[in-house]
């Protein structure tokens, strides 16, 4: 019976060895699972945090990019529309009747006439205005005048451009900003 207590005595110590061994594991295994779970939950946090960041700024890379192109559609369109009031005044200057031409030619001859001393103006094939009309010594028909005039001294050396274009580009140009005020503020 000796031999069976000490068998007894030394499977409950073994046994009493396993579980200390297990409870060691166990909790080893816990530590371990608890260190890796904080590892995980910190990497996730840290990729849950960049993914919210490139996702804002892709956001605002959208927006950014809408919005230039409403920009750009809407300039467009503002340029368009200056332009169709462009070739509109023009054309209302091209169409002006004959006789309110004719004084606007004058005009334009007698303030050329004070710097250069207006010897000939070239006109569009569809004026039909004289020398004696204009009060120059000779006039001649320039195909690439649209309307108004083209003036010049007697030699020939200085030309005065004061075609309608010419001069409504000039306006233009000088008075943009508050033209686009006018039709867009």
């Amino acid at each position: 019976m000796a031999l069976d207590n000490v068998t007894k005595e030394i499977i409950a110590s073994a046994d009493r060895r396993i579980s200390e061994i297990n409870a060691e594991k166990d909790l080893e295994v816990s530590a371990i699972q608890a260190e890796a779970d904080a590892a995980i939950a910190e990497l996730k946090e840290k990729e849950d945090k960049k993914l919210r960041e490139t996702v804002e700024r892709l956001k605002r890379q959208e927006l950014s990019s809408a919005e230039l192109e409403s920009k750009k559609i809407v300039l467009s369109k503002k340029k368009e529309i200056l332009a169709r009031a462009f070739e509109s005044v023009l054309s209302e200057l091209e169409s002006a009747p004959e006789s309110e031409k004719l004084e606007q030619y004058k005009q334009m001859i007698k303030s050329a006439k004070s710097v250069i001393g207006v010897s000939k103006a070239f006109v569009s094939k569809n004026d039909k205005f004289t020398a004696k009309d204009l009060g120059v010594k000779s006039v001649a028909v320039d195909g690439r005048i649209r309307s108004g005039l083209i003036i010049q001294n007697e030699d020939g050396t200085v030309e005065v451009d004061m075609q309608y274009e010419t001069l409504l580009q000039a306006i233009w140009d000088r008075e943009i900003k508050a033209l686009s005020d006018i039709l867009f503020g």
